[in-house]
């Protein structure tokens, strides 16, 4: 019943097909059609120099998003165990066998059956190391920078430069922890260097309260209590300005927008985000994630 120049406050499901596709500067334009009604879809266009940009930004940046008012990061990492172990046990139990390098590869089982394996970034990571880290609360001293240097370089872990606090950090995460990650694991308690967006813990200094799900050694989902103190947010956002100033592509730049509406006020807030296209991966037995996707990108034919 929308009439021209109603809006819409609710989300809208529309199963059509595309009607015509062009681009116009830096936008695609998607013009769907199903059952009379039209819609005109607007997305910033990309484009991709190899096969392995294409898979990278794909796995990071398709999401589908939940936000909860009046939620922290323990209300949606129990919402996201039992909407995850509720829907594979649904369609195939809740052991499903994948294949990580092809239907000719060695098969995995992925066990969905809850309770989700839960640890904590920091004391795990110390454990997986055998060596103490400093105070979570010093994280950001020129120290704890070098000692994690010192710890990439002593274990042979790849960490092109700008050799941040962050970036050594996440290095580590992901040589000694995610590979351990086979059935669904949340990597909880992420410092703060790290966590830009995310409030910091009620309990644990230097902390956040943030979590990722990974499963099969990959990241699936990413969440955590909003920060809504603007203040704190624009200190953060100014660091990470700095760290992108330094080579950092991964930092992020000052959002004046978002700094602004959260002085308006923003109440107790938790965020989510899950990589939909992995996880049909490894519910459809994929290896690649183009096979996932409805609009692949495709190489020129000449």
């Amino acid at each position: 019943n929308l009439q021209i120049g109603d809006h819409l406050s609710e989300v809208v499901s529309v199963a059509g097909r595309i009607h015509a596709k062009r681009i116009s500067g830096t936008k695609l334009i998607y013009d769907l059609r199903a059952e009379g009604t039209k819609l005109q879809v607007m997305a910033n266009s990309r484009f991709y120099t190899s096969e392995e940009d294409f898979i990278a930004i794909n796995n990071k940046l398709r999401r589908g998003d939940i936000i909860g008012v009046y939620a922290d990061y323990n209300d949606l990492m129990d919402i996201t165990e039992k909407l995850l172990s509720g829907m594979v046990k649904h369609i195939t139990g809740y052991k499903v066998t994948y294949h990580p390098e092809g239907p000719e590869g060695p098969a995995h089982e992925i066990d969905f059956t809850p309770p989700f394996r839960r640890i904590s970034m920091v004391h795990e990571l110390e454990k997986a190391l055998g060596n103490k880290m400093p105070a979570t609360d010093q994280f950001d001293t020129e120290e704890t920078r070098k000692l994690l240097d010192d710890i990439c370089v002593e274990k042979e872990v790849e960490c092109p430069a700008p050799r941040t606090t962050a970036r050594l950090l996440d290095k580590l995460v992901g040589e000694f922890l995610e590979v351990t990650c086979i059935n669904p694991t949340f990597i909880c308690d992420h410092p703060q260097i790290m966590s830009p967006l995310a409030k910091w813990h009620r309990s644990l200094k230097g902390l956040t309260e943030r979590f990722e799900l990974f499963v099969m050694k990959k990241e699936i989902c990413n969440a955590y209590t909003e920060l809504n103190d603007p203040i704190k947010q624009r200190e953060l956002f100014e660091d990470q300005a700095k760290a992108k100033a330094a080579g950092d592509d991964e930092a992020m730049f000052i959002d004046e927008t978002f700094c602004t509406a959260l002085e308006y006020g923003l109440p107790p807030t938790a965020g989510w985000g899950m990589g939909i296209d992995r996880l049909t991966m490894f519910l459809t037995d994929s290896n690649n994630i183009k096979e996932v996707l409805l609009f692949p990108a495709m190489k020129p034919e000449d």
